[in-house]
């Protein structure tokens, strides 16, 4: 159950079946597809001579020319693929689609086929993003696409359909039968898991294959069940890499970057190839060893350089020789040592300038340890300081509300009323409310922070005196939890339901689903997964390959989340809602507290008509620095 070769698999078929020179054309989703697994110069090793958008206007006609066509069965797709077919530009289209065809589209594009160029026309299920062998994205951009309808239990129709037809294909493309168990305090992961359900049944000749391996199961989690995840700061490469610049479809953009040379302005950091062994390394090692390995990687490659490719030592043809056949790997090594270095350096400015050291100490208090009279001071402290940026002062205030919700006498009314007279906007002060409304102890299904008894509270503190190695690293994510007991066979069928099985071969008469302890899971997270849970789901294939177990684990999320997108997900979401999301949870600490919460004085009140309009304007301004960040 490796994505890679999933994905390859679909690639060499795409690319080998058809010899000669040939065109490619694309979607906006098969462009990210494609170029998340291979690189232009493969392309070009496999006679693809242009690559262009479907339905661009730009091209000309080379009638002598193949084409190959990969895009989503989208009805805009569709829509341009025939005009292309009743105005052909080349001799002969070879049609794949990243997913399963209507009958009306196969239909639309028939009728369209007057030339009659089309020669083929398959089905290839590459309808997601793939990051590494075991993460999976379906390319979904927060506050640019809808996760919700009007409220937080209920899908918006288009993502639901997308979502489902995704997911079948990725099923398709690991030719695994699936067992769905879901959380069942979510509706967003029922409705999932039923719409899967339904996907598979009317398309069970696709999935009427005999299976040798033991029965997988399909995980379907809801991001709100643990919001506290994608609320942390990170420290290690990757992750630090998405949270503090952006890492999107592994392609990194520092154009709005001061003093960065020309070459450096977009990067590519991609765990699918082998053409960055340092990356491949060093993607989750903790940023306090980042600058030993890349000095060392630095000092390595003067040391190629010296030592081999001086122009002093080319004395004879022979030195030329091996000068020349080696001179396209050095050039990629310097591009490569030049990249890491320049990105290195990039993110010790921003820990500088954005005090994370001080932020995520107490993020880390906030997320693992229980302490609320000096978590309380420290926040308190952090909001007073001008060095610390707004955001930051927002999510230590939301984590703290998160934590100590149920707490009767917390200060969350007291954190509200700071950040407003400390100038942070009114609609990024409300998302404190807008997380407790959807993502507090009541909408939670698990115990999250371990607090529901004296035992399990005592079992944080107890975390918290033993120490661990890096105080910045304490943070466990919640799914961790969950699969352990999911291999464990101790998933409980009331907090994770499961939908009939598409196949009960692997257990015995006597057996249950609920005991059963599966070898292969693929678990998503509606709404969105992060890369310190894709770091966990690696360590731990690691350690069952270390192991001789055969279990493997593989992620996916609708989009991989930063803190920053996380929020503006969850203030997007907001603007769809009823304003009451943005008033405090009237179960949010003793009798007292409540009464505080909803009489702010007059010049702090919070007006949830007004609030809506403020954060869709923002949410208005973050889509359009998406659009002119987006890189083809």
């Amino acid at each position: 159950m490796d994505l890679i070769k999933a994905a390859n698999n679909y690639l060499d078929k795409l690319l080998n079946d058809v010899t000669g020179i040939k065109a490619l054309l694309l979607d906006d989703s098969t462009i990210s597809y494609i170029s998340s697994i291979t690189s232009q110069t493969n392309l070009l090793n496999k006679e693809i001579y242009l690559i262009d958008k479907v339905g661009s206007v730009n091209r000309q006609r080379i009638s002598h020319l193949k084409c190959l066509v990969f895009v989503t069965p989208t009805s805009q797709s569709i829509d341009k693929l025939c005009l292309e077919l009743s105005n052909p530009l080349y001799s002969q289209y070879y049609l794949y689609f990243s997913n399963t065809l209507t009958k009306q589209q196969i239909e639309s594009l028939a009728s369209s086929d007057t030339h009659s160029v089309v020669k083929e026309c398959q089905e290839l299920f590459l309808d997601y993003l793939t990051l590494s062998s075991s993460l999976f994205s379906l390319n979904f951009t927060p506050t640019k696409h809808s996760l919700y309808a009007t409220n937080a239990d209920t899908w918006d129709k288009d993502t639901l359909h997308s979502t489902t037809s995704s997911l079948a294909a990725l099923l398709l493309s690991l030719k695994r039968k699936p067992i769905i168990r879901y959380q069942g305090s979510s509706n967003i992961c029922k409705s999932l898991a039923d719409s899967i359900s339904q996907a598979v049944s009317t398309e069970a000749q696709l999935f009427n294959y005999r299976s040798t391996q033991a029965t997988p199961i399909l995980l379907l989690c809801d991001r709100t069940n643990d919001p506290v995840t994608p609320l942390l700061s990170q420290w290690t490469y990757q992750a630090m890499v998405h949270d503090l610049i952006g890492l999107d479809n592994d392609k990194v953009d520092l154009r709005s970057f001061d003093n960065i040379s020309p070459s450096q302005k977009q990067l590519l950091l991609s765990l699918t190839s082998d053409n960055d062994s340092f990356y491949a390394q060093n993607a989750f090692a903790n940023f306090g060893d980042l600058g030993a390995n890349v000095k060392q990687y630095v000092n390595d490659y003067q040391v190629k350089i010296g030592d081999n490719h001086s122009v002093k030592n080319i004395e004879t043809i022979s030195d030329m020789k091996k000068f020349i056949e080696s001179y396209p790997e050095m050039k990629k090594l310097g591009n490569n040592v030049s990249k890491h270095v320049t990105l290195i350096g990039e993110l010790s400015k921003l820990v500088d300038d954005k005090k994370l050291l001080q932020v995520s100490e107490l993020e880390q208090s906030l997320a693992s340890n229980e302490s609320h009279s000096s978590d309380l001071r420290a926040i308190k402290e952090m909001i007073d300081s001008p060095e610390i940026p707004q955001e930051s002062k927002v999510r230590l205030s939301i984590l703290y509300a998160l934590r100590y919700q149920k707490l009767p006498s917390n200060a969350i009314q007291a954190v509200v009323s700071q950040l407003l007279q400390q100038g942070v906007p009114q609609h990024r002060v409300a998302l404190v409310y807008v997380m407790l409304n959807l993502a507090g102890a009541d909408k939670r299904q698990d115990d999250l922070f371990m607090n529901d008894n004296f035992f399990s509270r005592g079992r944080s503190a107890l975390k918290g005196l033993q120490g661990v190695e890096n105080v910045y690293t304490q943070h466990t994510p919640h799914l961790s939890q969950t699969l352990d007991l999911l291999f464990k066979g101790r998933l409980r069928e009331g907090s994770y339901p499961a939908t009939a099985p598409f196949s009960t071969s692997s257990f015995q008469p006597d057996s249950s689903i609920y005991t059963y302890r599966p070898q292969e899971v693929i678990v998503f997270i509606a709404g969105g997964t992060t890369y310190e849970e894709a770091r966990n789901v690696a360590l731990l294939n690691q350690q069952f390959e270390k192991e001789g177990n055969p279990s493997r684990v593989v992620l996916g999320g609708n989009t991989i989340l930063n803190s920053r997108q996380f929020l503006d997900m969850m203030a997007d979401a907001a603007t769809q809602f009823p304003p009451t999301v943005y008033k405090a949870p009237t179960n949010t600490g003793n009798g007292q507290q409540q009464q505080l919460l909803g009489n702010l004085p007059s010049d702090l009140d919070i007006d949830p008509e007004r609030l809506a309009s403020a954060a869709k304007s923002w949410i208005q301004r973050v889509r359009d620095d998406i659009e002119d960040r987006i890189m083809i």
